[in-house]
């Protein structure tokens, strides 16, 4: 099956990095309308002019450098700031000092928090505190008295920048936490893929040849241990799990957290495949199939994977119950749900068995049946009662629905008990197995 890799961009930086570069537009602005208005009472004002001049340049010309973190650069924070307490120190030399005694504005004015806050989202709260304390300092130099207003005005910006600096910090470490989450569970969901398809080729055959050696003896006795110490280490390593490697990454050009995931890309994925065909070839002298008479159509993925899961159940069989023993297939086509039923005459599952077996690392019902199910919104039931058989029934709904719905919808009812071949074709059926029994019930 073909792969593709699809990248996934997560940043609740970006959205700051907008709002800044808006800000420092609209407050550029402010600061040319407070000078604008006061204009007459500036006895040097070719002084604010320049400035202003420089101001509106430098502000356009750098709204790239504000649109991420990577672009927001050492040197350009550092210029930025300077430009900032530069304009707040020329306001004596362009302004009234009585204007500035009585509180008027810098030249500047709001705009220099726009400067604080780029050092805030850069560098989170540690370099806030720095550009803030040099804001203020810069202030109290241009004021020469910490008046009161002063003072409320530096609290305020140095406190507020600390604080979104903090929360920048807070908001990056979860977004790494929420990748890191992401990434465990498409590797985990992969391991399960892997360990269902190993389960369904290599461990069977390696028990094959560990059963049939042990039977011929001699040199094949030897390669039969050699698959059997080969298939414990393997399914040692399938339940044990697969460490994934680490895909999340910053982002240079966006300074967004990168998951990259590899995707398997579904053949045909849109045309849906009639699940009786898939069962077909799993009719034989030992297996009884019993289908409706038009077609039932699947999704190909959702098909395939309930063709497995018939396929491992019919596995299970052979090695737990017998090469003679017999089983029964029934496909039922509901209008909301497809149900697949595998029926066996062997001995039936032991109490405490399933758990047993998943304990050690054989995950036949685990991964290969309850597992697929799991992956396509359907559900599966195993039902056994000693001496009795064993039941399993695949249950997958027409619609698309979540996994974790599905478990929490999933209905309790009493299931058919196939017996023979007559009762697949509805001259008979008995009810039998509480839901107890369903609850203990778990793969071979």
């Amino acid at each position: 099956m073909a792969r593709r890799v699809r990248v996934m961009r997560m940043s609740v930086e970006q959205p700051l990095w907008r709002a800044l570069a808006g800000y420092r537009v609209l407050t550029l602005f402010y600061a040319v309308g407070l000078f604008a208005t006061a204009y007459a009472r500036f006895p040097h004002p070719w002084v604010a002019i320049a400035y202003y001049g420089v101001l509106f340049v430098w502000t356009l010309g750098t709204l790239p450098r504000v649109a991420s973190a990577a672009n927001c650069t050492k040197r350009f924070l550092a210029a930025d700031l300077t430009l900032a307490v530069g304009g707040i120190l020329l306001t004596p030399l362009a302004d009234a000092h009585t204007r500035i005694a009585h509180g008027g504005p810098t030249l500047p004015s709001i705009w220099t928090a726009g400067s604080v806050l780029a050092f805030a989202l850069k560098g989170g709260w540690r370099w806030a505190a720095v550009a803030s304390t040099a804001v203020a300092v810069a202030n109290l130099v241009e004021r020469g008295t910490p008046a009161r207003d002063t003072v409320h005005n530096v609290m305020l910006v140095w406190v507020a920048s600390i604080a979104i600096g903090y929360v920048v910090e807070v908001a990056r470490a979860s977004e790494r936490t929420l990748a890191r989450a992401l990434e465990i569970e498409a590797a985990t969901r992969e391991r399960e893929r892997l360990a269902r398809d190993i389960h369904d080729s290599v461990l069977q055959v390696l028990a094959m040849v560990q059963r049939r050696g042990a039977v011929i003896g001699g040199e094949a006795a030897e390669l039969g241990r050699l698959a059997g110490e080969q298939e414990v280490a393997l399914r040692t390593l399938v339940s044990g799990g697969l460490n994934p490697v680490s895909r999340v990454c910053e982002d240079a050009a966006d300074g967004a957290v990168v998951r990259i995931v590899d995707e398997p890309v579904p053949e045909s994925a849109d045309e849906p495949l009639d699940l009786r065909a898939l069962l077909a070839p799993y009719a034989g002298s030992r297996v009884a199939l019993a289908e409706p008479g038009a077609p039932v159509p699947l999704p190909a993925a959702a098909a395939r994977e309930v063709a497995a899961a018939v396929g491992a159940a019919l596995d299970n069989v052979r090695r737990h119950a017998g090469e003679d023993a017999r089983a029964w297939i029934l496909v039922e086509d509901e209008p909301d749900t497809v149900l697949v039923t595998v029926r066996d005459d062997g001995p039936g599952i032991p109490e405490g068995r399933l758990a047993q077996a998943e304990g050690e690392g054989r995950l036949g019902v685990a991964q290969s049946i309850r597992g697929r199910l799991r992956d396509i919104g359907g559900t599966a039931e195993l039902i056994s009662v000693p001496g009795q058989g064993t039941e399993v029934e695949l249950s997958v709904p027409r619609a698309a629905v979540r996994p974790s719905d599905t478990r929490s919808t999933r209905r309790t009812r009493s299931t058919k008990s196939i017996t023979s071949p007559e009762d697949i074709k509805g001259t008979t059926s008995t009810k039998s197995v509480s839901s107890t029994t369903t609850g203990r019930a778990e793969s071979r």
